[in-house]
């Protein structure tokens, strides 16, 4: 009975100290397609959840407590046989030290995802061999979600994560389905890992890990000190942007930072806002209705 006992309780110990890294909600939408039985919408969405959460994907070390906020939404526009047409959502977000609030990270969407996938099929991810495109774009958005999550606690965390993600459009070059390619114009998955490990885009990985880990986590402690520190690594995107114009990483940065950002300095202690304002109109032009919100 004694044993029994210790294996139980080394088993639940187990499982909080290695708890898998995400959690993450899976949901697909197929309100676009006419198809009467919508039973394998609900399949695939529940083997999807399975897979994204119930797979280790690191060997670093999780607690319950630390697994990753995230939300994918998948659009299927159209479906005939084992084709899918969609499209992806994807958002994560991180808890902000000393407060409830979760802080969004990334907010991205991914038109080019088109897959085959047959009701019960297993989805497993092989690192070697590129077989699925479903598996190998969740996959990818994966080390993505875990990597920028990293970078927001320590600086450049993330490298690791970013080149199995990368490796991933290594394996996609030879195939016939879109968004991995280099191509001209066109953001893709190339693109976004390509920035992310590049010295040309280092600026955005500093912004990223100052942002967060020196400026919203002391808000609650150093109201004006965080501001001070959140103003300043909009700084570095300026810096970014004379040699990176219409960089894609600052994009993305904003797509999920840009409310967070006037809800921080419309409130409390106050900083130069003319000055960040005019920073802001620079790097993120795209942005400048809310820019316009943020009151002084």
């Amino acid at each position: 009975m004694r044993s029994i006992l210790v294996l139980t309780f080394s088993l639940l110990v187990s499982q909080a100290i290695f708890a898998q890294e995400l959690n993450c909600t899976v949901t697909v939408n197929s309100d676009q397609v006419s198809q009467t039985n919508q039973q394998i919408f609900r399949t695939l969405e529940r083997s999807l959840n399975d897979f994204v959460n119930k797979s280790k994907w690191t060997n670093r070390v999780y607690k319950e407590n630390e697994r990753v906020n995230a939300r994918m939404f998948i659009t299927v526009t159209q479906y005939e046989s084992d084709r899918f047409e969609a499209n992806i959502q994807i958002q994560s977000s991180r808890p902000v030290f000393n407060s409830s609030y979760e802080s969004p990270v990334f907010n991205y969407k991914d038109d080019a995802f088109n897959f085959q996938y047959q009701e019960f099929q297993p989805l497993v991810f092989n690192e070697n061999v590129f077989d699925s495109n479903l598996v190998g774009v969740l996959t990818y958005y994966i080390y993505i979600i875990l990597g920028l999550d990293a970078d927001t606690f320590s600086l450049e965390g993330g490298d690791d994560l970013f080149r199995k993600a990368q490796n991933i459009v290594t394996q996609a070059q030879g195939s016939n389905f879109s968004g991995w390619s280099q191509e001209t114009g066109t953001r893709t998955r190339f693109e976004l890992v390509d920035n992310l490990l590049s010295n040309s885009f280092r600026e955005y990985r500093i912004a990223m890990y100052n942002y967060h880990r020196k400026g919203l986590d002391i808000l609650g402690d150093n109201n004006s000190t965080g501001k001070q520190v959140i103003s300043g690594s909009m700084r570095l995107f300026e810096t970014l942007i004379k040699r990176r114009p219409n960089a894609f990483l600052i994009q993305t940065f904003f797509d999920a930072k840009s409310e967070e950002i006037q809800n921080i300095f419309s409130d409390g202690p106050k900083v130069d806002i003319v000055k960040l304002k005019e920073t802001l109109n620079r790097v993120a032009p795209f942005y400048s209705n809310t820019w316009n919100e943020i009151k002084y």
